[in-house]
């Protein structure tokens, strides 16, 4: 999915664009046992609470595509063999009325799953109806009509007791504790919307943590592994690129290489492209061989990339670098420059003392007070 598909599915997310005609699941409580089963209309609801719920469903979708939000790859084996495929199409077929395909489906989320806390498991099925543009902008027919379902599995937590002000007796009063509904934790859309049309072959995983991927749960809904979280995609690119450079990995070969893949990103950008940035072997290596290492060690790097990651994997370049910061840290120091900035940082050594050194063209300021710079010893 791009972006801008995205978008249009999100959209159908408000009260005025839904066509969701309730939303169902269950309370687990931390036990692993359902306590109260869920289905509560979204066009008969108060229009605050059906507000949120479409709202609570809708975070299941957000976050970035390649971090919080990543493909999952069904094979044609899959499509017609494999039982979770089979069970999340019955779960669409059936518009989630049929409870013991929804039993079926709780129960395999329930026994991958766990929290400390209880948590809620949401369903919606929405069907949309996709109308293509004219040239004069216009709706024309629709040309698919896309049903999917999104599921959002929410964490709950305990509302201490508050006081409240009720107008009608003018008098503050003890409002006793209750569960809250927190942000979906992990959840998923079936099928993708690729190209504005049904994919069966497709699903969007969401996890809210960049550094966990509930791979329980990804093998009992999708019978497949979890994607790498993008801060262990981080980790793992860095642990790779030190160890191969070794003495070779300079300051300014990790900054060329972070400003590279940078440019990169903001090239795409710029180009409104509304596919997915995506880098590979070969870019890192490109990227090497212009930072002047030797061939040796830029094969050694890409046979660890394709070790880690997979042959020719692509990955996305915010999940292995910062585009929005540049630092350095030592024991005791942490310098933090803005990407525009990276340049006026160099490091030497004086005396055989290593120094990282960060030119001061313009206003100083010490814990918030300007400082001038006849201030500074001249040396």
């Amino acid at each position: 999915m791009t972006e801008k598909e995205l978008r249009e599915i999100k959209r159908r997310f408000r009260p005025e664009k839904s066509n969701i005609p309730k939303i169902v699941g269950c309370f687990v409580n931390s036990n692993k046992e359902i306590v109260a089963n869920i289905s509560q209309s979204i066009e008969f609801s108060d229009s605050v609470v059906s507000e949120k719920l479409l709202a609570a469903m809708k975070r299941a979708l957000s976050g970035s595509l390649g971090t919080n939000l990543t493909d999952i790859e069904f094979s044609t084996k899959d499509v017609t063999d494999s039982e979770e495929h089979r069970l999340l199409m019955q779960l669409r077929e059936c518009r989630l009325q049929d409870n013991d395909i929804l039993n079926s489906f709780y129960r395999r989320v329930i026994d991958a799953l766990h929290f400390d806390t209880g948590y809620v498991i949401l369903l919606a099925n929405d069907i949309y109806d996709v109308f293509s543009r004219g040239n004069d902008g216009e709706a024309a027919e629709s040309s698919e009509r896309f049903s999917y379902i999104v599921c959002a599995i929410c964490p709950v937590k305990n509302a201490p007791e508050a006081l409240t002000f009720r107008e009608a007796d003018s008098l503050f009063h003890t409002e006793s504790s209750s569960c809250l509904l927190t942000s979906a934790e992990v959840g998923f859309m079936f099928p993708a919307f690729d190209d504005r049309r049904t994919n069966i072959y497709g699903a969007l995983y969401y996890t809210r943590s960049t550094s966990e991927s509930y791979t329980d749960f990804t093998e009992a809904v999708f019978g497949k592994e979890a994607p790498m979280p993008p801060k262990l995609q981080r980790a793992t690119f860095n642990e790779a690129l030190a160890d191969t450079l070794a003495d070779e990995c300079s300051f300014d070969v990790v900054r060329a290489v972070h400003r590279e893949l940078g440019e990169l990103v903001d090239a795409h950008k710029e180009s409104k492209n509304p596919e997915q940035l995506t880098i590979t072997r070969a870019t890192v290596e490109s990227v090497l061989r212009g930072c002047g290492i030797g061939e040796e060690k830029v094969t050694a790097l890409g046979d660890a990339l394709d070790e880690s990651f997979g042959i020719n994997a692509p990955l996305s370049p915010k999940n292995i670098i910062s585009t929005n910061k540049f630092e350095l840290s030592t024991p005791n120091v942490t310098v933090k420059v803005t990407p525009e900035g990276k340049e006026l940082v160099s490091t030497r050594i004086i005396d055989g003392v290593k120094y990282i050194m960060i030119r001061a063209d313009e206003g100083v300021e010490l814990n918030g007070i300007n400082v001038k710079f006849d201030d500074f010893r001249k040396g």
